[in-house]
């Protein structure tokens, strides 16, 4: 997904003034529709008012800005005269990111909304990159995917009736298990997709006791009604989880 389509909370380090800059982050080179809300945009003042003459980024919005002091122990952040904690850090970080969620959960809610194009993106993703980490997947620890001479037949399964997204068998029961990613289309077409595929698999592989998996980028109340109606649907959303790690010379 391209930063959100335009907006997300970032560090801006600008070397040359020595200053960290925890900002509302605007685009410089992607194009949006929406952005931060009101309230944000409201509130907090432009990079560009809080430094002078920022190379970059200047249209951001200023969560909080630092400045950067080398010591012979370390680097030290401080704001507001004072020396800033780790603590004090995550919580302005958890804050910014509380008010990002906020922003995306109202996008969200827009099947329409850029961001839900950017998730359709994503979801495009997510099938091969579920195929690739199989085994380190919640699916994994107990499907199997499925070969035929060697080969790969999971991923993108033949029917008569449409590709399914991804198909497993249970590694205890043996069972089947239709696993569908909701892409940009109506929960009840999802579902109707879903037993289509469910019964062209029973019928095909006599196999009563299959079940299947949709997984989806956001929470969904119609999925969630449909689902207390069919046991054998499940509904799982995913996360994406970044981690950085330092890499220190040996």
């Amino acid at each position: 997904m391209s930063t959100s389509n335009g907006f997300y909370p970032v560090f801006l380090y600008y070397k040359a003034e020595e200053k960290l800059v925890l900002a509302f982050g605007v685009s410089e080179t992607h194009e949006f529709g929406r952005q931060w809300d009101a309230s944000v945009v409201g509130e907090y003042p432009y990079v560009s008012e809080v430094m002078s003459d920022p190379p970059r980024y200047g249209e951001s919005r200023a969560y909080r800005v630092f400045d950067i002091v080398h010591r012979a122990e370390g680097v030290e952040l401080l704001a507001e005269g004072g020396q800033v904690s780790s603590q004090e850090i995550s919580e302005d970080l958890d804050r910014i990111l509380d008010l990002f969620a906020q922003n995306l959960d109202r996008e969200l809610a827009d099947d329409n909304s850029s961001i839900s194009a950017g998730l359709f993106y994503m979801e495009k993703q997510l099938e091969d990159c579920i195929i690739a980490n199989w085994e380190r997947t919640e699916f994994g620890s107990n499907l199997d995917l499925i070969y035929e001479d060697g080969v790969l037949v999971s991923q993108q399964f033949r029917t008569d009736i449409g590709p399914i997204d991804i198909l497993a068998k249970d590694r205890t029961s043996g069972d089947y298990v239709v696993i569908e990613l909701k892409r940009n289309q109506t929960s009840d077409d999802t579902i109707g997709q879903v037993m289509r595929y469910m019964g062209w698999i029973s019928e095909k592989f006599d196999n009563q006791s299959v079940r299947a998996l949709i997984v989806s980028g956001k929470f969904d109340q119609k999925l969630e009604y449909a689902q207390k109606m069919m046991p054998r649907i499940d509904v799982h959303i995913y996360e994406v989880d970044f981690k950085l790690r330092e890499h220190r010379n040996s």
